[in-house]
């Protein structure tokens, strides 16, 4: 039961980096993808029917780290805290930036000039730094796990080092998205970024990539040997293995349903 936990955790870890990594990616480039508002407004319609769907997987892998690993959940959170603040308080102003992009008079298809400008330039900001913010955080996260000290925050010039590159991922993975997603100027730019390779193939490759990092990371940190008594994991992980299946349907499903690329701009 132990090592199902382990690779049930590994796998919905991997799912949200690979997913949600897409959208945080592309809200880092934002500025570059988007130089004007009707831009910015297609970028963010490439992603918006998914962000939501992405950020279940965190939950899900926060909620089987809590149950299941209640001793290391507890070392992560006190070692981590100066980390996991800025994480939160990075998803928090992206997804309230996404949200309150389009709720202000005027808005919708005709955004009316002056407030409603202003109000989204502001809402822009926050998208492009809690989703810079947030790449960073897990770099730092990651640096510490990659060297086995989950109850240390990483310093120093590998921390740092580690940090940057995982960031540099998130947004490679969010030009190789937003080529497969955007058209028009903002998909000549994210086709500038990922290069003369297909941009299902540089898509592909960046999201291998994230799928690796939860994986190495879990090499580091003695998981198994923190667990819940067999009792616990006896309850939790088979409700895992039946809802397991209908979270990758409605994933799939979505994905394909929206599998098109966008041609205009969303409700936010």
């Amino acid at each position: 039961m132990e090592t199902l936990a382990v690779v049930l955790l590994g796998f919905f870890t991997a799912g949200y980096l690979v997913l949600g990594g897409a959208d945080i990616g592309t809200g880092m480039l934002l500025p570059f993808l988007g130089r004007t508002d009707p831009e910015r407004r297609l970028v963010i319609a490439s992603f918006a029917p998914f962000f939501l769907g992405s950020e279940v997987w965190l939950i899900a892998a926060a909620g089987l780290l809590a149950g299941c690993f209640p001793h290391f959940e507890g070392l992560l959170f006190s070692g981590q805290f100066t980390v996991l603040v800025p994480l939160l308080a990075g998803w928090m102003v992206r997804d309230a930036g996404l949200w309150l992009r389009g709720r202000v008079t005027g808005g919708g298809r005709h955004p009316a000039p002056g407030g409603g400008r202003t109000w989204r330039a502001v809402c822009d900001g926050a998208v492009v730094c809690g989703s810079w913010v947030v790449a960073l955080s897990w770099g730092r996260l990651l640096a510490a796990l990659f060297a086995g000290a989950p109850g240390t925050a990483a310093t120093g010039t590998a921390a740092a080092v580690v940090s940057l590159a995982v960031a540099a991922l998130f947004a490679a993975h969010g030009a190789g998205f937003a080529s497969v997603r955007l058209t028009g100027p903002a998909y000549a730019r994210a086709r500038r970024l990922t290069g003369r390779t297909r941009a299902w193939q540089s898509f592909a490759l960046t999201g291998a990539l994230m799928a690796v990092l939860p994986f190495l990371a879990g090499l580091s940190v003695p998981l198994a040997a923190s667990a819940a008594d067999g009792a616990t994991l006896a309850l939790l992980v088979p409700v895992l293995l039946v809802v397991t299946p209908f979270l990758v349907a409605v994933q799939g499903w979505t994905w394909w349903t929206f599998r098109h690329r966008v041609n205009r701009p969303s409700y936010l």
